[in-house]
């Protein structure tokens, strides 16, 4: 069996899932101040990039675990109701991960179909992560 082209699967997900432009996020951020707006690019992309102001870091490897509320790492801020849109860098792992919250039963679920960095080009707000979180990028050769 080939190995899958994650490109292709990727525009397949995208088939069956809401997807978010920058300027639908924009409205939605402004219009819902209920929305859950989830991070789920690597702890070093938010340090070294920003985040979407108002975003909760959910790191892509715990997303079901904290969206589940049979885990014990769940994380309350997760609603089978609430409205969920997930981000990462360029829209593929988001697609992957909305197509999952969605299989886990949630119901309301898009996500931003040209990641951070179509918002980033966009010229929208980025919020500075790096100043309030403990991770920090180490200059190239500095031993730890």
């Amino acid at each position: 069996m080939p190995i899958v082209d994650i490109f292709a699967e990727v525009e397949k997900i995208k088939q069956s899932l809401e997807n978010l432009s920058v300027d639908d996020l924009k409205i939605e951020i402004t219009e819902n101040p209920e929305l859950l707006l989830i991070d789920i690019r690597e702890i070093q992309e938010l340090v070294d990039r920003g985040i979407i102001p108002g975003a909760i870091h959910v790191p892509r490897g715990m997303l079901e675990f904290w969206a589940s509320p049979a885990s014990p790492y769940y994380r309350d801020f997760f609603q089978e109701n609430r409205r969920i849109v997930v981000y990462c860098a360029g829209g593929g792992r988001s697609a992957f991960a909305a197509r999952d919250l969605a299989a886990m039963g949630f119901t309301n679920v898009a996500h931003l179909e040209t990641g951070f960095d179509g918002w980033s080009r966009s010229g929208a707000g980025i919020e500075d992560f790096a100043s309030t979180s403990r991770w920090m990028r180490r200059p190239h050769g500095e031993e730890t």
